[in-house]
């Protein structure tokens, strides 16, 4: 009987465990952050140098990495076709890019931005453009950084779970942790 009893006690308490978990945060994992990025991402800018060249790039394809190649941060590898302009006539180019940025929660918003948003890496297609897309890089990590600065990367919804109702009106924070963001409800 008592070695019952023990287990019982022991289940429950492992219950109770879990279930604080889900009353002390909400965590978002990377798939639920790709997910919305598909959804609602609509990058697409017109950059250029007036009279020698311009260049319009469309971003697709966003998926995110959370805190994995570098802790405390989100990569974002994703594609963009690019169209430009230029003295040698009309070329069109695909670009694969990684971009790294720094998670940051609004309260007011309920949203998670990635802030300071910037090219790390590139390739492109045909190589030939790259001395083009060198030229236009600074220009292009300014409009991500701008536009990743306004446009969330996730918006808690209240209508999604329970988790995500407590996470909009309890939220502390956020913290990255591999494969996730987690917002504490208590600091």
């Amino acid at each position: 009987m008592r070695k019952l009893f023990l287990g019982a006690a022991a289940l429950m308490f492992a219950g109770l465990l879990a279930g604080c978990n889900q009353l002390t945060q909400y965590t978002l994992s990377e798939q639920q952050v790709n997910d919305y990025l598909h959804q609602h991402n609509d990058f697409q800018k017109q950059l250029g140098v007036p009279g020698l060249v311009d260049a319009k790039i469309t971003l697709t394809n966003l998926n995110s990495q959370i805190g994995r190649a570098e802790p405390g941060k989100v990569t974002l590898t994703g594609n963009a076709s690019v169209d430009i302009t230029s003295l040698f006539g009309p070329q069109k180019a695909d670009m694969t890019l990684t971009l790294k940025a720094q998670p940051s929660f609004d309260k007011e918003k309920g949203a998670i931005f990635l802030k300071d948003m910037e090219v790390v890496a590139y390739t492109i297609q045909p190589e030939k453009m790259d001395s083009v897309m060198k030229g236009l890089m600074p220009y292009l990590n300014q409009s991500l950084k701008s536009y990743f600065d306004q446009k969330p990367a996730y918006v808690l919804n209240a209508d999604h779970s329970k988790g995500e109702a407590m996470a909009k009106k309890l939220a502390k924070g956020l913290e990255v942790k591999p494969g996730q963001l987690v917002i504490p409800f208590t600091d």
